[in-house]
């Protein structure tokens, strides 16, 4: 960083259900993280399809820069932005997109996801990537656009770079978002061409890969006329949102977790070397990018997303159940007589989730929950108990295959502020939970843009220091 004023920052997270625009502006030594601007989002169904709405959360995202510039006190230095993986955007030969991108709840992989293991077993395309392959991966996805007769070379781009190129930016990969694609050769940090040829993909269609907290140009277009964004640098942070939220935990030593509790429950650790064991993929854990070329070594595990589809079935007409009045709620109702396998696939597509909820129970011999919206404490605390369940699960076996004695858990995003649910999680691992930032991806955004700012992209220390000063801002 030059001159000895701090900068202003923004920071926009992109997320599958609400997205965010924040400023980071600076009194003296001491920061005040805003957020300006939110907006809801979801899947939209065109058809039988499920894509997103590519152009209203452009307009959204521009909107919320325009109000940041008008907060700033003065030029704002530098704009990143993260959001959730795997989703992308395919471009003509002009850079324009060719059509809304694919929601990764769409069905559509299923048919290239049995096709690519008659090629190839799981375990050897973890051995190569070390991700879990999971149908939602970009690698899928991308056959499946081919499979429906899209060209092999047509270009893509994961939507946060998107959204930076849009801005101004050159068309890259980040290597944390990367990773998440299913493409990426985990040894060598680079676009693993046996991947592409197992999958029959076109490499040449891939962006240039570049590493977390990359400058990648300058905003341009009419956002410039903006006096406060005449300057402004584009900067690709930990673009995969996961990857900004565990930046943004200001933790240090090696004896912690992390569980990034939003519309998915991420369950995990900071490794420095990946680890592609038998017994890792059998279990379900991913080696993804992190910031400081760190490594998050996680499984994938429901989420809130539970608690949304539940409300949006037996609350149609409106959210009778505000989060903090169904959390307390769900903790004054006894205690379940099962819990739920909470990564059933039934579980993760769109639907009826308090019918899918019972048809499991039926399955397993348990009485069925009413579908009505007076039930819904019954279904939260159903859940809540099962997800902190399943945490105590996978905790254990990350401390067994990492090596790792685990004695505390970081828990960011929305699911920090459910303190039953952090309660069920500490009685079922033994172990101290944390409560980390609700906005921890912004927080980590910022800390990796001022660790570039300053010259230390890379550094797992500054990037850290920067979490802990931004901690203090009161935002978390």
């Amino acid at each position: 960083m030059t001159g000895s004023n701090p900068p202003n920052l923004v920071a926009v997270d992109l997320g599958a259900e609400s997205c965010r625009v924040s400023l980071l502006r600076w009194t003296g030594p001491t920061p005040h993280i805003e957020l300006v601007h939110r907006f809801g989002n979801g899947p939209v169904a065109y058809g039988r399809e499920l894509h997103w709405d590519l152009s209203r959360i452009v307009a959204e995202v521009e909107h919320g820069l325009v109000l940041c510039a008008d907060k700033a006190p003065g030029p704002v230095a530098a704009i990143g932005v993260d959001g959730w993986a795997v989703d992308y955007v395919r471009l003509d030969r002009n850079g324009q997109p060719i059509s809304e991108p694919f929601c990764y709840r769409d069905t559509r992989t299923e048919a290239v996801e049995t096709e690519l293991s008659k090629r190839c077993s799981h375990d050897e395309l973890f051995a190569l990537a070390g991700v879990q392959p999971l149908r939602i991966n970009t690698l899928y996805q991308l056959m499946a656009d081919q499979a429906a007769g899209r060209a092999a070379d047509l270009r893509w781009v994961n939507l946060p770079e998107y959204l930076l190129a849009r801005l101004g930016g050159q068309t890259v990969a980040e290597l944390t978002n990367a990773t998440h694609t299913g493409l990426v050769d985990s040894a060598t940090r680079r676009w693993c061409p046996q991947i592409f040829e197992l999958c029959g993909l076109d490499l040449n269609a891939a962006p240039p890969l570049v590493a977390t907290g990359s400058q990648i140009g300058k905003v341009s277009g009419k956002l410039r006329t903006v006096a406060a964004l005449a300057d402004t640098s584009l900067i690709a942070p930990a673009c995969h949102d996961t990857a900004s939220a565990v930046a943004g935990i200001p933790m240090d030593g090696d004896d912690w977790a992390y569980i990034s509790s939003g519309t998915w429950s991420l369950v995990g650790t900071l490794i420095d070397h990946p680890i592609k064991t038998h017994a890792a993929c059998a279990a379900g854990f991913t080696n993804l990018g992190a910031a400081g070329n760190r490594i998050c070594f996680h499984k994938n595990v429901n989420g809130m997303w539970l608690v949304r589809r539940t409300l949006n079935q037996l609350c149609p007409e409106g959210n009778l159940w505000p989060m903090p009045d169904l959390v307390a709620a769900a903790e004054q109702t006894k205690e379940p007589d099962g819990v739920l396998d909470v990564d059933d696939p039934h579980l993760w597509v769109q639907g009826n989730m308090a019918s899918c909820i019972n048809a499991q129970r039926e399955r397993r011999g348990l009485k069925r929950i009413p579908e009505d919206a007076s039930s819904m404490p019954e279904f939260a605390s159903l859940i809540f108990h099962s997800l902190a369940r399943r945490y105590a699960m996978v905790l254990a076996d990350v401390g067994e295959l990492t090596g790792k004695r685990l004695r505390r858990i970081a828990v960011v995003g929305g699911g920090s502020l459910n303190h039953f649910l952090n309660r069920l999680t500490a009685e079922a691992t033994g172990v101290e939970v944390c409560r980390g930032a609700v906005e921890s991806s912004t927080v980590g955004n910022f800390a990796v843009q001022l660790a570039t700012l300053e010259g230390e992209s890379n550094s797992p220390s500054r990037i850290a220091h920067w979490a802990h000063t931004l901690s203090s801002s009161g935002y978390c």
